[in-house]
């Protein structure tokens, strides 16, 4: 996170919905994007990395790996993250040696794995294990092996609108994760908020009909991931706590408590400018928001449901190797600088408002956090250490997680529009049934 102190000025905050655009602007050129050298996409040694961010993202990280490793160059192409899935399967599938390095959603390594698009990397097993947390270190595994070495983690926060509350006669919500508010607690203000203070809404969720950003509701109320069984591949969507989560989801839109037809890439902006008090979204935005000068707002933890457990959605990006590359060896060693090394894993967040899984490069952005805070993004390292440690909750291990997310977001989208939650959820589950029958 470059920019969360005001005072640094010609810093521009990248926004998440700033690196997303680029990338889709970068793809439709077709250009390849290279680190250091224009030339490095005909450098026969040069690295060949796909993902889905913005080179600004990466331009730092393949700088200090270049200057690390003379003679070695790197040649990013960015995808769409709507269409990166998609890409792979096919390319990966013709067994296209043109990529050596490519970004990887944590949750997919299992079917990535399944399908052989993922080297072994046992070799850097025992030095990863060192250098990551357990958790990310798992999560880029499977069945034992490590598949993968992870870059980034993730979690999200409430912000609220300061201004808004004031107005409404409501008090701010606590940074500290034990005084930490409930769902209901926090639509009971925001609706006072729209009665006293003029708001259209009370609440909106960034990560809307994603399962990551509603995964945290389900589990709060004990209805677990979705996936059960010993293959994980029973879906498990129709329990009391999934019905009485997408219950709450559901009324939150047919109330008019948050806006509908409105893409989740669009949502900061109804936060920034005053029609919402209550925004819950991931650190990404904090950059973006301390940009804005004229701006008073607040952080604290993530809501939960009265008589739940507090819960935050997790996991982001590892970069694995293309088996069918031919320059797995210089990829190996891109993506060790990026993930085992501190100077390389906090290069990858130098241009981004991302959190690397790098434990040293971990405390190492925690501090700098502290240092810069203000008013508005005081505790933010506290909170990010504490959901991190206590509350949060890694996405479902299945081959079959690339269906499960589709079917669900078909799902949350037309409870979101009015189907009633239970029927709706009923369906998806036998969608789910069908679909997976051809992995077993």
């Amino acid at each position: 996170m470059v920019a969360m102190n005001r005072s640094q000025g010609a810093a521009r905050p990248l926004s998440r919905r700033t690196l997303l655009a680029a990338a889709l602007a970068a793809t439709a050129s077709g250009a390849a994007l290279t680190g250091c050298t224009a030339d490095a996409s005909g450098d026969g040694r040069a690295v060949r990395f796909l993902g889905p961010e913005t080179p600004e993202t990466f331009r730092p990280v393949i700088r200090g790996f270049e200057q690390a490793h003379p003679g070695l160059r790197v040649a990013y192409t960015a995808v769409p993250p709507a269409q990166l899935n998609d890409v792979l399967q096919l390319r990966l599938s013709a067994k296209d040696s043109a990529i050596d390095v490519y970004c990887v959603d944590q949750p997919r390594v299992p079917a990535l794995s399944a399908r052989g698009f993922l080297t072994d990397l046992s070799g850097v097993g025992r030095r990863a294990r060192a250098a990551v947390t357990t958790e990310q270190y798992e999560i880029s595994s499977w069945n034992g092996t490590l598949r993968a070495l992870p870059v980034w983690t993730s979690t999200q926060y409430l912000f609220y609108n300061a201004d808004l509350l004031e107005k409404a006669g409501v008090g701010a919500p606590s940074a500290d994760p034990a005084e930490r508010w409930t769902w209901e607690r926090i639509l009971d203000a925001g609706r006072r908020a729209m009665q006293r203070a003029g708001c259209a809404y009370a609440l909106i969720l960034e990560q809307t009909d994603a399962y990551y950003g509603l995964q945290p509701l389900v589990e709060s109320l004990g209805g677990g991931s979705g996936i059960t069984g010993e293959d994980m591949l029973s879906p498990a969507v129709t329990t009391d706590g999934w019905v009485k989560a997408m219950r709450w989801y559901h009324d939150l839109f047919a109330d008019g408590l948050s806006p509908r037809g409105v893409t989740s890439f669009q949502l900061a902006s109804f936060f920034t400018s005053g029609k919402v008090p209550f925004f819950v979204g991931g650190p990404w935005n904090l950059g973006s928001f301390a940009g804005l000068k004229e701006f008073a707002w607040g952080t604290a933890p993530q809501p939960y449901f009265e008589g739940g457990r507090p819960v935050t959605p997790t996991d982001s990006w590892s970069w694995g190797v293309n088996p069918y590359s031919g320059r797995q060896e210089e990829g190996l060693k891109f993506m060790e600088y990026a993930s085992l090394t501190t100077a390389g894993s906090l290069a990858t967040v130098a241009a981004s408002p991302l959190i690397p899984a790098h434990r040293a490069a971990f405390d190492a952005y925690a501090a700098r956090l502290d240092e810069q805070a203000t008013k508005s993004t005081e505790g933010v390292a506290a909170i990010m250490r504490h959901e991190l440690e206590h509350t949060a909750v890694s996405r479902p291990r299945s081959v079959g997680y690339t269906q499960f997310e589709t079917v669900l977001a078909s799902a949350f989208s037309d409870i979101r529009n009015g189907s009633p939650a239970e029927p709706r959820l009923a369906k998806a589950s036998d969608e789910l049934v069908r679909t997976w029958e051809r992995l077993r």
